[in-house]
C-alpha cells in the first residue's frame, strides 16, 4: 500500500502541474479540465476513507496554493472582483465533501465497474464547483446563478467525465506497478503490456 500512495501522491503532482497547461475552452463558457479534482475523485475510490482525507488536505492545499498565487488570471465572468473573502483552507473542505461522497461509491468500483464511477466523478464535481461557486456568490452578498455559469460547470463536469476513465486506466497501470490490488477478489487485467 505504501508504494501505491507514493505513486498517488507523484500522480496529484503531475495534475497541478498539468492543470497549469490546460486551457479554458472559450466557446464553451470558459470550461476546463479540472484535472486534480478528477485525479482526486478516481483516487477516492480506490483508498480507504482516512487516507481520502489526507489526500484532500493535500490537493486542497495545492489548489489553493495555486489559486492565492494566480489571483490575477481569474476568469472575468466568474470571479468579477477581487475576492479576499474566500479563505486559504476552503478548498481543502470542498475536496474532502467531494472525496467523501466518491467513496461512498467505492464498492461499485470494487465491483469492477469503473465506468459508473467516472459519471459519478463527473457528478462530483458538478457539485463541488456548484458549491464553491455558492459560496463566492454568498460572500459577494448576491445569489446569481445565471445560465452560462450553469453551463460552464455542466462542461468542467462533463470534461472530468471524460477524462476519469483515463485516470482510472493511469490508477490500474499504477497498482500493477507497485502490486497493490484496487479490485476485490481479482488482481487487475493485464493492460499496456506490463506483466511481472
Amino acid at each position: 500500500m505504501f508504494r501505491y500512495a507514493l505513486f498517488l501522491l507523484l500522480l496529484i503532482l503531475l495534475a497541478v502541474v498539468l492543470q497549469q497547461f490546460l486551457p479554458a475552452f472559450q466557446p464553451l463558457y470558459n470550461a476546463r479540465i479540472f484535472l486534480l479534482l478528477a485525479v482526486f475523485l478516481c483516487i477516492s475510490v480506490t483508498v480507504p476513507l482516512p487516507v481520502v482525507f489526507i489526500y484532500a488536505l493535500i490537493c486542497g492545499f495545492l489548489w489553493d496554493a495555486q489559486c492565492a498565487l494566480s489571483t490575477d488570471k481569474l476568469d472575468l465572468s466568474v470571479f468579477p472582483t477581487t475576492i479576499s473573502s474566500l479563505r486559504f483552507g476552503t478548498s481543502i473542505l470542498l475536496f474532502g465533501l467531494a472525496g467523501a461522497f466518491m467513496h461512498g461509491f467505492q464498492h461499485l468500483f470494487i465491483q469492477g465497474k469503473w465506468y459508473v464511477s467516472s459519471v459519478i466523478a463527473g457528478v462530483a464535481t458538478f457539485i463541488y464547483n456548484l458549491v464553491e461557486y455558492s459560496l463566492v456568490d454568498f460572500i459577494r452578498g448576491s445569489f446569481t446563478v445565471n445560465r452560462g455559469v450553469l453551463q460552464q460547470i455542466g462542461y468542467t463536469s462533463l470534461f472530468s467525465a471524460l477524462v476519469a476513465p483515463l485516470v482510472f486506466a493511469a490508477l490500474f497501470l499504477i497498482a500493477r506497478i507497485a502490486d497493490h490490488q484496487i479490485i476485490a477478489g481479482k488482481r487487475p487485467p493485464n493492460r499496456f503490456g506490463y506483466s511481472h
